[in-house]
């Protein structure tokens, strides 16, 4: 089996003020697989983001990217194997499309930062691939917030780094910017082969895009496998307190997921109730 791309051992880390922020991370992502991480606010994902782009150094275990030890490598090493893309779009004001997408060459140019041939391709294969060719020499200042988020991705691409890191893409943006930003995603990761983590907090956007789950809570991993396995009634409601309806599309097979107006959980001292809209009867096992 092929060697994953970026992996977690073990892997502990804590908040600057000393509390617990990841305990006990094992989880791992190979080429060519897109995995969705998912927890309520607080759960540790923006720090799991952290240590996967060597942001920060785990307290306990170990963080590997292509088979290295992360805490080996330095930034500039880092930079050409890793794409993050923050969930904030950062403020290029001055810039246009071609030149901040020019900035994800960086770790691959000298210390005069000139352009070679390659950087060329590479910057035009990314803008083309997220369909922005067109605006190339337009001012970012002057974009919409979901153009604006295209030309992080493109930036990220344009490294040509073999694993890409997304914060909350779709964050802030309508549904038909939302959902370019995540088919954009999806392409580049099945047709360049990249190991991609993305975090979100949309339930169906998750189900719709993800190869696996890593579904987290408090700083530990509830479980981490195929959308079947992981994102269940019982897993989900256990992670975020709350009801779900989980449905099944009956065009694709692809699940989607609803709250529960007016639900509540049962108290520990009586058994389960849940509403029966919240449980289909065809789908016991979830």
């Amino acid at each position: 089996m092929e060697e994953p791309a970026i992996e977690l051992r073990d892997v502990t880390a804590r908040y600057p003020a000393g509390r617990l922020a990841l305990e006990g991370i094992c989880f791992d992502v190979r080429a060519g697989e897109l995995c969705v991480v998912l927890g309520p606010n607080g759960a540790g994902k923006s720090t799991l983001v952290r240590v996967l782009s060597g942001a920060l150094r785990p307290a306990r275990g170990e963080a590997r990217l292509l088979g290295r030890p992360l805490a080996g490598m330095d930034r500039r090493a880092i930079a050409r194997c890793v794409a993050v893309v923050p969930q904030g779009i950062p403020s290029a004001p001055g810039f246009t499309v071609r030149e901040v997408v020019m900035m994800g060459r960086a770790p691959h140019q000298g210390a005069w930062m000139r352009a070679s041939g390659r950087d060329e391709e590479a910057v035009l294969r990314a803008l083309g691939g997220c369909d922005l060719l067109d605006l190339s020499g337009r001012p970012v200042a002057e974009l919409s917030g979901g153009e604006q988020k295209r030309v992080a991705i493109a930036r990220a691409l344009a490294q040509e780094a073999r694993v890409l890191i997304l914060d909350e893409p779709g964050a802030h943006l309508d549904i038909r910017h939302a959902i370019e930003v995540h088919e954009v995603v999806r392409r580049e990761v099945a047709e360049r082969r990249l190991a991609c983590v993305t975090v979100l907090h949309d339930l169906n956007a998750a189900a719709q895009y993800a190869d696996r789950v890593a579904l987290l809570k408090d700083g530990r991993l509830l479980a981490h496998g195929a959308i079947e396995e992981v994102m269940t009634y019982r897993r989900l409601k256990d992670a975020f307190d709350a009801e779900l309806y989980v449905g099944v599309n009956e065009l694709d097979g692809s699940r989607y997921f609803l709250p529960v107006r007016g639900a509540r959980g049962p108290s520990p001292a009586e058994p389960e109730r849940l509403p029966p809209q919240s449980r289909p009867p065809e789908r016991r096992d979830l």
